[in-house]
């Protein structure tokens, strides 16, 4: 059985994306990206301020913690940094985490969310052991939605106008995978 170590930080590779550890030298680029106003809208309160000094030191400390999985979401072919995936809030007892993405407007809508989702989430049943991964993902965030579905997971329940977002009340969707649910979409679903 894996041991749920969250300390080692792989580099996972795929078709159109490779995930890797962060450095602070990233915070530049996740700076643009956060800043993104769709990332905003679905992951911030606007009226976050998020400096570049509190960015280098967030994902500075990202490759040492051992209690959370960070990696950077990135292209094959040029190391353009596209996003972040992440597994965290380990619950070691339950064998579970939450898990959460950005992807920024250059690797939107070439399958890279979809795909870096799928290598984080396989790494963590099949190497870390996970039994369960959740997400919580606003009701109006139909891109989100669409791939979390196509990676798996499992509409579980709604949070009715849990955030007032762009004028309008927003509800929040939670969802889940467990690992036999992962392990029975095979390796050519996935």
């Amino acid at each position: 059985m894996p041991t749920m170590d969250f300390s080692v930080k792989p580099v996972l590779t795929g078709e159109r994306t490779v995930l890797r550890p962060f450095t602070a030298d990233d915070a530049e680029p996740m700076g643009e990206i956060i800043n993104d106003p769709e990332v905003i809208r679905f992951t911030f309160d606007p009226t976050t301020v998020i400096t570049l000094d509190r960015l280098r030191s967030h994902y500075g400390a990202r490759a040492a913690g051992p209690d959370r999985l960070d990696l950077a979401v990135t292209d094959p072919a040029t190391g353009e940094l596209f996003g972040e995936v992440v597994l965290y809030e380990v619950d070691r007892q339950a064998r579970g985490c939450t898990f959460r993405t950005l992807i920024g407007p250059r690797g939107r809508g070439r399958g890279i969310g979809t795909e870096a989702t799928r290598l984080i989430v396989g790494y963590g049943f099949e190497q870390l052991g996970l039994h369960r991964i959740e997400l919580e993902v606003y009701g109006h965030n139909a891109r989100a939605r669409r791939v979390y579905e196509k990676v798996g997971f499992v509409v579980e329940g709604v949070r009715r106008e849990v955030a007032l977002r762009d004028g309008a009340w927003a509800d929040e969707v939670v969802m889940s995978i467990l690992d036999r649910e992962w392990a029975a979409l095979g390796p050519t679903a996935r």
